[in-house]
């Protein structure tokens, strides 16, 4: 499997489909008979785990296995930070609502350019600060309506999921300026791995029947290794703010799947503050895109 065939059209439909997978996590949850919490967390990173030790190899050859040796020490970092992320997720989606742990992850851009600005000393342009505000107008309006209502605390487990992505990227970030790329891929094999390790005491003893164990292992497949392998094809052809823009969809898709296939219709706060989020990046992606088009321009123009 390469990207070098992969036209920019494609990219940009095969990435739909990638969120749509992405959005199928929440409503496949809610149909699970008798695994619960931990449960449905290691399950899912366990056949997550198991599809990629089969996808892999048929992916990028046995020398993929040689790269988790030899990756050091940020490959692993980020690969802790994926193992966050698979178990803040389930474990948020058990406690709360399907569109406040959408909403809450969709803050990941942000949080992430926040942590480069911090760490790393990447300076951010007024639109991305003007975002972050708006964002967390919108995320402190949401979470201000659930103090009397039980679902604060799973809105603020989703919120591992941003904080440790923004953690990954920015772990990424830095290996490339130093000249060291960090391969992925791998790293969500790590990640699955610990996750399941970590949550294998936690969730015993089972209560998943089979019904169950096959919601969980269409999670650990087609929402998580499959969709995780074919965004890696769609980022080497699409720009990183088209492919931000995208990953929004999984937002959408997410609660109307729920909404549709759960009857989990999303509480109004939840939506104003998740247009505020999702429009904030929305507005700061655009604009940024439009920079780097306007700047591309103007390099050619001066060549000439």
């Amino acid at each position: 499997m390469s990207g070098r065939g992969l036209t920019h059209g494609r990219a940009v439909w095969l990435m739909v489909c990638v969120t749509l997978m992405w959005a199928t996590a929440g409503v496949v949850t809610r149909h699970l008979e008798h695994a619960r919490s931990f449960e449905v967390t290691f399950w899912r990173s366990f056949f997550t785990l198991v599809s990629l030790v089969v996808i892999l190899p048929l992916w990028q050859g046995r020398a993929v296995f040689a790269k988790l040796r030899q990756g050091g020490r940020e490959l692993w970092i980020s690969g802790v930070c994926w193992s966050v992320m698979f178990t803040a997720f389930m474990v948020a989606l058990t406690l709360t609502s399907v569109a406040n742990v959408l909403v809450t992850m969709a803050l990941g851009p942000l949080l992430t350019a926040l942590g480069a600005r911090i760490f790393i000393g990447h300076k951010l342009p007024v639109r991305t600060w003007a975002a972050i505000v708006v964002a967390g107008v919108g995320i402190g309006w949401m979470y201000g309506t659930q103090l009397g209502e039980g679902q604060l605390l799973g809105t603020l487990v989703a919120l591992c999921v941003p904080l440790a992505g923004a953690c990954n990227w920015t772990v990424v970030q830095h290996a490339h300026a130093k000249g060291h790329d960090i391969d992925l891929v791998p790293a969500v094999l790590i990640g699955a791995a610990i996750s399941s390790l970590v949550t294998l005491p936690l969730a015993w003893p089972f209560q998943a029947n089979a019904h169950d164990l096959g919601l969980l292992a269409f999670l650990g497949l087609f929402q998580l290794a499959i969709p995780c392998v074919l965004s890696v094809l769609c980022a080497r052809v699409l720009k990183a703010p088209e492919v931000a823009l995208l990953a929004l969809l999984e937002v959408i898709f997410g609660i109307a799947l729920a909404w549709i296939g759960a009857g989990e219709e999303p509480e109004p706060s939840v939506l104003t503050g998740g247009a505020l989020v999702i429009g904030a990046l929305v507005f700061n992606e655009l604009l940024g895109l439009r920079e780097r088009r306007d700047a591309s321009r103007q390099a050619l123009t001066a060549a000439r």
